[in-house]
């Protein structure tokens, strides 16, 4: 057999979703060995788009199983199958790959830990949600077996100081007392080459190799210093025009929704960036919300983003798992002869997505929750390029060290 070149790490990618992470670490030179997430309807498009390029050139392995542990209140857990998995995949590739250091992505989805939509929840949907906050305590038995050279965690901004704070402290605490210098912080991805405005926290843990090392906070990057700004503009006008409900065949995915006649009308009557709040004496009457004339009989206003155009000359906004539709947020397109909403094509786009990052699923709205749940691939690049960085500058002092002290 040949093999290709050694990477510069290798990676496993829990809750990896459709592949945003697993997709930048490949792009950051790495060799990604598994990506685990129950949701089996992502298996097709990760193993499709994220073909490895080193050692066998394989792709990655798709786990699609449950990270919690079978108990009698929940039955469905399978994380024995994946300890069992890990015990054959590690340490094949820590021997196929010797000195190369190897990476956790723990990117927990992040749906548990937002504050929308909140109330509107069914009982089980409620619980699955309070269940889920724990994912991140269940990789922390993985890391301690495995003991990866390097981590990497994602997940909304307000988890690092909201509600959530106590949960996103805790995991940096256990990665310390496991012998992690780790760092947090809150960055935007538009400052990281993504035509997006996604405010994210991120954690980084750097192993140290032996209990003497001396703790310390590691720098989390706030931008890309070599990264192009984008507009939703530029990163869009190359895709063909569309009206709604049309799609491109040539094109995977630049299909839209259609909309209805009150919501064409909606989006004819505000120009792209500006707020809905002259519905009321539009061009076509007054088209204005329900419940936005309930709260004006009140003396108040409504969020003014929804049934709106992106700004072209400005990063998009958060693509969220409902950027199909124009009730859900800021997502009519920008070019005012184009009377629709986003078509999947252009969120995966504005996620940083490649236009040959083909997504596969049963229904847009399947799909457009891949994309809207996912990590923006130039994002995730970066911060593994960066804390790659971190590991090379200490790579032979830490060596030296973990030597010393297994002679000892």
């Amino acid at each position: 057999m040949v093999f290709a070149p050694m990477p510069k790490f290798i990676a496993v990618d829990f809750y990896c979703g459709a592949g945003g992470t697993t997709r930048g670490l490949l792009d950051a030179g790495g060799y990604v060995i598994v990506g685990i997430d129950k949701d089996e309807t992502c298996r097709v498009t990760y193993r499709r788009n994220n073909r490895n390029t080193t050692l066998d050139a394989r792709p990655p392995e798709f786990l699609g199983l449950d990270m919690f542990p079978v108990s009698s209140g929940y039955p469905h857990g399978q994380q024995d199958a994946v300890w069992a998995e890990l015990n054959d995949l590690i340490p094949r590739y820590r021997r196929l790959a010797p000195g190369v250091p190897l990476l956790f992505a723990i990117c927990a989805p992040c749906q548990s830990f937002t504050k929308f939509v909140q109330h509107r929840l069914t009982p089980e949907r409620t619980e699955e949600r309070e269940r889920d906050q724990s994912l991140l305590a269940q990789t922390i038995g993985f890391v301690k077996k495995f003991q990866p050279e390097m981590i990497i965690s994602e997940n909304v901004a307000s988890i690092g100081n909201g509600k959530y704070r106590g949960i996103w402290d805790g995991f940096r605490d256990d990665l310390r007392n496991l012998g992690y210098s780790v760092g947090t912080d809150r960055v935007c991805a538009s400052r990281f080459g993504v035509a997006q405005n996604r405010r994210r926290s991120i954690l980084m843990g750097l192993k140290r190799a032996c209990e003497q090392d001396s703790v310390f906070n590691l720098l989390v990057p706030h931008h890309n210093p070599d990264a192009q700004s984008l507009s939703a503009h530029e990163a869009l006008a190359h895709l063909p025009s569309l009206q709604a409900g049309g799609d491109c065949p040539t094109i995977p995915n630049h299909i839209c929704r259609s909309l209805t006649e009150i919501n064409r009308q909606r989006l004819m009557s505000v120009k792209p960036g500006e707020p809905n709040f002259g519905f009321a004496e539009s061009p076509f009457g007054d088209i204005s919300l329900p419940c936005h004339r309930r709260l004006a009989e009140k003396g108040k206003q409504g969020f003014g983003d929804v049934y709106t155009r992106i700004h072209p000359d400005r990063p998009a906004p958060t693509i969220t798992t409902r950027f199909l539709s124009i009730s859900n947020g800021r997502f009519g397109h920008f070019d005012e002869s184009q009377v629709r909403g986003l078509s999947l094509r252009e969120g995966a786009a504005l996620q940083s997505f490649g236009d040959d990052y083909e997504f596969h699923g049963d229904g847009m709205e399947t799909v457009a929750r891949m994309i809207g749940n996912a990590v923006p691939p130039k994002l995730s690049a970066y911060m593994a390029e960066w804390l790659y960085g971190l590991w090379q500058d200490n790579g032979e002092e830490l060596t030296a060290n973990a030597n010393r002290g297994s002679d000892e």
